[in-house]
């Protein structure tokens, strides 16, 4: 597998290379009141689409910006200018947050080659490197959808991981959530943990909104239990930042990092999920 990060200085010399494909993924969570796709017609990286989190999903369930059925993905990414055998770099406008759900997105549907601006949109605007605003229209493509299932784990996967322990579970939210000490963001969810997990918060993995060097990150993990030799799924409160844990888990050393996409919203929300505090 391909280093997963690049830095601005290799995508200011690669910007124009005909195979590299730049994708704005910018999301914020509701209590930000941001508008990501606003925003992007304002200012956004020359040449970069823009991929909707919450409209590039599923729309046949209520949780949110779920993996939508491979043909649709593949439909909607082949609009943007896009195929499976391009190089894809994303980023988005906070540094490291939802670039890697769209990075892990590209990745379980078989694109052979996606990667995460690393430091996204603030570290390429701080050193004064261009922009630009409006639209960006690239010709169709066809993004051929080759779907891996070892990336992804669902509702019952995750079920049968807490008793067979196949895979180290760990939660990306705060040690406070992971605790069942404070309420869920979303209302009507149960408070708690996947029984079995372990917790790093992803507020350890980056400083700056860069992800943090391979050797501390092999640190924090290593502290918190992880056994990166091990597979692993993660998971956080709906699949962004257990996106950015499984990033930060690979360029640690892991091999084998799935995504639980339901994450705690769908596990939260049910009453027969068994929950540990």
């Amino acid at each position: 597998m391909k280093y997963p990060l690049v830095t601005t200085g290799w995508l200011a010399k690669h910007l124009r290379d005909p195979d590299v494909v730049l994708v704005d993924a910018s999301w914020y969570m509701p209590a930000a009141q941001r508008d990501p796709h606003a925003e992007y017609l304002e200012s956004h990286l020359p040449g970069a689409v823009f991929f909707g989190i919450d409209e590039i999903a599923d729309k046949t369930t209520t949780l949110p910006h779920m993996l939508p059925p491979p043909d649709e993905f593949a439909q909607a990414v082949g609009a943007l200018g896009i195929s499976e055998t391009d190089t894809i770099v994303v980023y988005d406008e906070a540094g490291l947050f939802s670039a890697p759900r769209v990075w892990w997105e590209f990745s379980a549907m078989g694109a052979r080659d996606a990667r995460v601006l690393d430091g996204g949109g603030p570290k390429w605007r701080a050193e004064g490197r261009a922009t630009q605003s409006g639209e960006v229209t690239r010709t169709p493509k066809i993004f051929r959808a080759s779907f891996n299932p070892g990336l992804v784990v669902d509702y019952f996967g995750m079920l049968n991981l807490t008793r067979s322990k196949a895979r180290v579970i760990v939660d990306a939210r705060s040690a406070e959530r992971f605790r069942g000490e404070v309420p869920e963001p979303r209302p009507g969810l149960k408070t708690g943990r996947v029984p079995g997990s372990l917790n790093v918060p992803v507020d350890q993995l980056s400083a700056d909104g860069r992800l943090r060097p391979a050797s501390e990150l092999k640190a924090i993990f290593e502290q918190a239990g992880v056994d990166t030799s091990k597979p692993i799924v993660t998971y956080c409160g709906s699949g962004v930042t257990a996106s950015t844990l499984a990033l930060a888990l690979q360029m640690a050393g892991a091999g084998h990092v799935a995504v639980y996409d339901g994450s705690w919203t769908e596990w939260g929300g049910r009453d027969d999920a068994p929950v540990e505090k």
